[in-house]
């Protein structure tokens, strides 16, 4: 592709929502067209705030930092932007119904000249698959061709499995995505062992996005603490999590979070969870509801981390903080207790070889 590539065939990808589940693939795809992405700066204060100016206030945090997010890009002068409606990621498996309407609601709070680029992908429907979805895309572009088209995903493909392999194994969303883009795949061979370690469950867009989730893997990191997450599971784990939790896969975003957490709570080497919501989103609240119980029946401890614009970094911490510091005395004196038990054992075979040698 050209240094410069002209505006007609440039799109702006926002930094949020789905682009922290689908961004590799779609990066590979519009590049192998000739098309330069550009995306938006890393989520701020500001981003949060300008977002949240333009809806109303019950609109669950990850929207507002997206509609901050358009207003970003809008601000580096791309006029042609993706807003994607991801209706359904299989047959009846869907979306929530703000993440369906993005396009609407986007159209309806930011009054600017841009094209809106609304591709819809709905595999509950028919005529609504993934082809179709990406010619929608490019179709803005002037570009028809089902056979160029085609062959572009396939670059998309090689993008995301390579990123999926790196997040797979624990390498950094960053990292991945970095070494992904470039068309490599590079594999860190972590020898470090921890004496804690946590899942942490949330949706992507809330995970690995550093401002909502206030870089909780540093944080994690500094306190000595590994941190796993549902990225590192194959779908079959995730699927299996699901019925062990009783639970039918409804939501898109599922996997993430009941499926991760039914595959971690049975995980003897996991020694709690964390999960971090969006606070007023209907079906968060489901999910770490029965997150919850079930933990209490694995007799695993769980901190529900709940965020909006308003959370503080500060008392953020200290639950962290307080919830890790809780795992380190309950795993010492699990140990400790261990080690009296194996004593009391050893003390009564002694009694009794004692016994026998009386006799």
């Amino acid at each position: 592709m050209p240094e410069t590539t002209p505006q007609s065939m440039t799109i702006g990808i926002p930094r949020a929502m789905s682009y922290y589940n689908y961004f590799p693939f779609w990066y590979g795809f519009f590049e192998d067209l000739g098309i330069k992405v550009v995306i938006s700066d890393k989520t701020t204060k500001q981003t949060m705030s300008q977002g949240a100016a333009l809806v109303v206030s019950e609109t669950c945090l990850p929207i507002k930092v997206y509609v901050g997010h358009i207003l970003n890009l809008l601000d580096k002068g791309v006029d042609k932007i993706f807003v994607p409606s991801i209706q359904s990621i299989d047959h009846k498996i869907y979306n929530c119904s703000k993440i369906r309407g993005l396009p609407d609601l986007i159209r309806n709070v930011v009054k600017k000249d841009f094209t809106i680029i609304e591709a819809t992908l709905d595999k509950s429907e028919k005529n609504q698959g993934l082809y179709q979805f990406l010619k929608e895309s490019v179709k803005p572009f002037g570009i028809t061709d089902e056979k160029r088209i085609r062959t572009a995903s396939k670059a998309g493909w090689k993008v995301m499995n390579n990123f999926k392999i790196m997040l797979n194994s624990g390498i950094p969303f960053e990292k991945a995505l970095a070494n992904a883009k470039k068309g490599q795949v590079v594999i860190l061979n972590n020898q470090k062992s921890y004496p804690i370690s946590v899942a942490v469950l949330a949706h992507s867009y809330n995970l690995f996005d550093d401002r909502i989730s206030m870089k909780i893997f540093e944080k994690l990191e500094k306190l000595d603490v590994k941190a796993y997450t549902a990225e590192q599971l194959s779908i079959e784990q995730l699927s299996e999590g699901i019925s062990a939790l009783d639970s039918k896969l409804y939501w898109a975003n599922e996997y993430e979070m009941t499926g991760g957490a039914g595959h971690y709570l049975q995980d003897n080497n996991i020694d709690g969870i964390i999960t971090i919501n969006a606070f007023g989103c209907g079906p968060d609240s489901i999910m770490v509801e029965r997150i919850s119980r079930a933990a209490r029946k694995f007799n695993k401890p769980v901190l529900n981390l709940s965020v909006d614009e308003q959370t503080g970094e500060a008392g953020f911490i200290t639950r962290i903080e307080a919830f890790t510091d809780m795992l380190f005395r309950k795993k010492r004196a699990n140990i400790i207790n261990k080690i009296n038990i194996e004593d009391k054992s050893s003390s009564e075979k002694v009694s009794e070889n004692i016994e026998i040698t009386k006799k």
